[in-house]
């Protein structure tokens, strides 16, 4: 079973920044489309943004664009979310995943492969 591990996540103030990894050595990483989700309680598991495999392409959700930077690492098998100016409705579970096939894509049933989570939670 592939294993994606996220951390970085945790507590931080309205404003802030943060910034999350995602790591796995199972995968050939650079043959695949990283991609990163959020779900809030109550809430359907929504797109946050994808990144290409070589060319570093980026595809963000509205909702995150020009606050939120997806980047990877291929020698390192690592990709990243750089968050900031982050807003209480940033509250989730954020998930990486990994996708085989697609350009860029923003359905999770896109995706192949995906982490445990990691809590992000923002105060007011």
């Amino acid at each position: 079973q592939v294993q994606l591990v996220e951390s970085g996540g945790g507590l931080v103030q309205a404003g802030g920044s943060l910034r999350l990894s995602c790591a796995s050595s199972e995968i050939t990483f650079s043959t695949y489309v990283m991609g990163w989700f959020r779900q809030a309680p109550g809430k359907e598991r929504e797109f946050v943004a994808a990144i290409s495999r070589v060319s570093g392409r980026t595809y963000y959700a509205d909702s995150v664009k020009g606050r939120f930077t997806i980047s990877r690492d291929n020698a390192k098998n690592e990709a990243y979310l750089q968050m900031n100016s982050l807003k209480p409705e940033d509250t989730a579970v954020y998930y990486c995943a990994a996708a085989k096939f697609g350009v860029l894509p923003s359905g999770s049933h896109e995706y192949d492969y995906w982490g445990q989570g990691t809590q992000v939670t923002v105060s007011s």
